[in-house]
């Protein structure tokens, strides 16, 4: 499970007139904040399932990140896509590893690996229980545009990669869901309640799992939808 560098947009390009921009943010909000029924929709290109474990623990470590993420950035990216995650009802905790420390069992390590994220911004590996982010991914971003906030992408990407872990295997065809990709690299668009907005923003997917994000997520684990 991948976060590809090719399904990013808006990071070179600025966004439009501002008229516009204000009507795409309120549509934007509106789709982050409510899931109509029959949105949820997937690119099919894996099956949801429950949770990896139950309480999901992520030890971060810092080593090899680049110099303009602190620690305690990298790890309040994390400790807030943690907690926008718990609406999915799954228990999940967030530790920062010392180079001293031994690793808890069961943890999921997040760290910064050029083979473990295998050319994307970041790369979920079940198997070995890692969340891998590339520096060089981050560094390709800051020369190409160098006023793209940074903090958001990695936002963006830690919070679609630690899903996975939740159970969400599948990426959404939603474009606003954290978990999307914008296209299946055969043709094939996402869905949004307005396309013609989708380039008046930088980048028009969420930071954060959105309310279908999170509806999935309680039916990957057998959970009831939350109240409207």
């Amino acid at each position: 499970m991948r976060f590809r560098r090719a399904l990013l947009v808006g990071v070179i390009g600025g966004v439009v007139g501002a008229s516009v921009a204000q009507t795409a943010s309120s549509v934007r909000e509106q789709e982050i904040a409510e899931c109509r029924p029959g949105e949820i929709a997937t690119w099919n290109d894996g099956r949801d399932r429950p949770a990896l474990s139950k309480p999901l623990r992520f030890v971060y470590w810092h080593a090899g990140a680049p110099a303009w993420f602190s620690a305690d950035a990298v790890l309040g990216s994390l400790r807030r896509a943690s907690k926008a995650w718990a609406g999915c009802g799954i228990e999940s905790r967030v530790q920062v590893l010392g180079p001293q420390d031994d690793l808890p069992a069961g943890a999921i390590v997040v760290q910064w690996s050029e083979p473990g994220s295998r050319g994307n911004f970041g790369l979920a590996n079940l198997g070995q229980r890692t969340l891998a982010l590339s520096a060089a991914a981050f560094q390709l971003l800051r020369t190409r545009n160098p006023k793209h906030p940074a903090e958001q992408t990695l936002q963006m990407v830690i919070s679609h990669e630690m899903g996975h872990f939740f159970g969400l295997m599948a990426h959404s065809r939603r474009c606003v869901d954290v978990t999307s990709y914008y296209h299946d690299g055969k043709g094939a668009q996402c869905y949004a309640r307005d396309r013609s907005l989708l380039n008046s923003v930088a980048e028009y997917r969420s930071i954060l799992p959105t309310a279908c994000d999170i509806q999935r997520c309680r039916a990957a684990n057998g959970l009831a939808p939350n109240p409207p």
